[in-house]
C-alpha cells in the first residue's frame, strides 16, 4: 500500500481553518480523507481539580501530547487505523471513548501548533498557513467559545489577553514562515482551494 498524503493545516485560533479543511473534504471526498484535530490530543488533565484545569495555558506547546499525535500520524500514514481520542473542552479532560479512523489516502492535520512540531513537519507533504487578521480571529473565537463551550465572555477575554494573543505571537506566527502555502482569508479564498485540490491530485497520481 502506498503511503499516504499528509497535509497540515495551521494558523491563529479563529483563523478558517476548519472551514478550509470543509471545503477540502466537499473537493477530495470524505471517503479518501481523514481529519485528526491537534485539539483532541490536549493532555488529559482529570487529575487536577476543575479550577485548577481551567488555569492551563492550552496554547503552549507543552498543552499538548505531541508523542500520541506523531504515532497516530504514523500510524495513520502507514496505512493503519487509530482511535482518536475525543477531550471534552467543558471539563477539560479526554472522555473514556474514542473515534476510530483510517485507513485514508489522505491525512488533514489541523492545529494551531502543527508546524511548531518538527517531527510533524517532517511527515507533510504540504503546508498550509490560514492567515486572518486578529480582530476577525478573536470575534470568530468569542462566538465559538460562548455558543459551544459554555464559556462566559468575560473569562473568554481574560484567556485572550493571557495566553492566547502572547501564545500566538510566540509560537503561532513565526511557524508561517513553514508554510508552503499561505491562505488570506480562509476558507472564503476558493483560489487558495483550488490549488490545494490540484496539488493532492497529483501527489495521489505519483503514489499510484
Amino acid at each position: 500500500m502506498a503511503r499516504g498524503i499528509l497535509i497540515g493545516v495551521a494558523g491563529g485560533s479563529g483563523s478558517g481553518k476548519t472551514l478550509v479543511v470543509q471545503h477540502m473534504i466537499e473537493q477530495l471526498g470524505s471517503a479518501r480523507l481523514v481529519v485528526l484535530q491537534q485539539d483532541s490530543y490536549y493532555k488529559d488533565s482529570s487529575h487536577l481539580p476543575f479550577e485548577e484545569r481551567a488555569k492551563q495555558n492550552f496554547d503552549h506547546p507543552d498543552a499538548i501530547d505531541s508523542d500520541l499525535l506523531v504515532q497516530h500520524v504514523e500510524e495513520l500514514l502507514s496505512g493503519w487505523t487509530v482511535d482518536i481520542p475525543i477531550y471534552d473542552f467543558t471539563t477539560h479532560t479526554r472522555r473514556a471513548e474514542t473515534r476510530r479512523a483510517g485507513p485514508h489516502d489522505i491525512i488533514v492535520l489541523e492545529g494551531i501548533l502543527i508546524l511548531d512540531n518538527p517531527r510533524l513537519r517532517e511527515l507533510m507533504d504540504i503546508k498550509v498557513y490560514v492567515d486572518t487578521d486578529p480582530d476577525i480571529r478573536f470575534i470568530r473565537r468569542l462566538k465559538r467559545d460562548t455558543a459551544e463551550r459554555g464559556r462566559t465572555m468575560q473569562s473568554v477575554v481574560e484567556q485572550y489577553e493571557k495566553s492566547v494573543r502572547p501564545m500566538h505571537l510566540q509560537f503561532v506566527e513565526p511557524t508561517k514562515r513553514y508554510a508552503d502555502i499561505i491562505v488570506p482569508e480562509g476558507g472564503y479564498n476558493w483560489v487558495a482551494i483550488d490549488l490545494l485540490k490540484t496539488k493532492v491530485e497529483a501527489l495521489l497520481r505519483e503514489r499510484r
